[in-house]
């Protein structure tokens, strides 16, 4: 049980939502429920969106049956290289041993759910760049939803806000504090809440320009901009990053696939536009030629 205050409301948390009876008992966290929704609502909406991608639905589905389990466990393997955590045994990895599946790293999905999905789409012969449009709209709506799920473990808050009502406290945040130097009586930026907000804008953005892409992968580019840039930011924010020295790992590659992302782009969308100049273009000098050519027959 968590004693949460954010912006002043005060608040009782239960991170376990109920045990099922099952041996000495099976813990259901609202972490993996409120994660659940966000996939299942991602699910949602490339069920209704598929032919808009011009992608079929059930090539969709075994893109997404094989890439799920692959994009948690690349998650978990993310965790473990930058946060170091030692396991008693490889059993651990998988959830069986003392420290269960507990530490995830959103990257690491996204970056296992691409590499398996690009893989998949070639052996079910899905249209690549289509299903990247539509899976990162998707992905928006599942990050903005699961990162509640880090409020209700009490993880995923950032330093000292410096304000006397913004921000948030519970036993989690006055520890790391006290840990770091920082007063224990302050509040703490919600990172959580800033890239939950940031995420819907996002998914409301680029659904909107999903309608009139101008080529395909022009959303998933989008994507990498978008989410890279308030990344990037909140990362800054944060106390409790993965880290390479004095580097956040999650800044460096927020920044890295933003850059690269916008160039791209760019370059694709100014390429887009000469190609459908160049299909619209009509060469002037036949034109005159046909007309000299009928004046002559006349």
């Amino acid at each position: 049980m968590y004693n949460v205050t954010i912006f002043g409301i005060h608040l009782k948390l239960k991170p376990i939502a109920f045990t099922l009876p099952l041996g000495s008992g099976w813990d259901i966290y609202w972490y993996g429920i409120i994660i659940a929704t966000g996939f299942l609502l991602a699910l949602i909406y490339a069920y209704k969106n598929a032919k808009r991608f011009n992608l079929e639905l059930d090539r969709i589905l075994d893109v997404v049956l094989v890439t799920t389990p692959v994009a948690i466990l690349c998650a978990r393997s993310y965790y473990l290289i930058f946060d170091g955590e030692k396991l008693e045994s490889f059993s651990d990895f998988f959830g069986f041993g003392n420290s269960g599946f507990s530490g995830l790293a959103i990257y690491g999905a996204v970056i296992g759910a691409f590499a398996c999905g690009l893989l998949m789409c070639k052996i079910r012969k899905v249209r690549i760049l289509d299903m990247f449009d539509l899976a990162s709209v998707g992905f928006l709506i599942g990050q903005g939803i699961g990162r509640w799920g880090n409020f209700m473990n009490q993880e995923a808050f950032g330093g000292p806000t410096g304000s006397s009502w913004w921000g948030m406290t519970s036993e989690n945040v006055r520890a790391d504090f006290l840990s770091l130097g920082y007063d224990a009586n302050a509040l703490a930026h919600p990172c959580f809440l800033y890239e939950s907000i940031w995420c819907i804008i996002g998914f409301f953005v680029l659904n909107k320009f999903s309608k009139n892409r101008k080529f395909s992968g022009q959303i998933v580019l989008m994507y990498g901009v978008w989410y890279g840039f308030g990344r990037a930011i909140i990362e800054l924010l944060r106390t409790d990053s993965l880290m390479i020295g004095r580097l956040k790992v999650s800044c460096l590659l927020s920044v890295a696939i933003c850059i690269t992302c916008f160039i791209l782009l760019v370059v694709f969308y100014k390429k887009s536009k000469e190609d459908v100049t160049s299909e619209n273009y009509v060469p002037i000098m036949t034109e005159q030629s046909e007309e000299t050519k009928e004046n002559d027959d006349n």
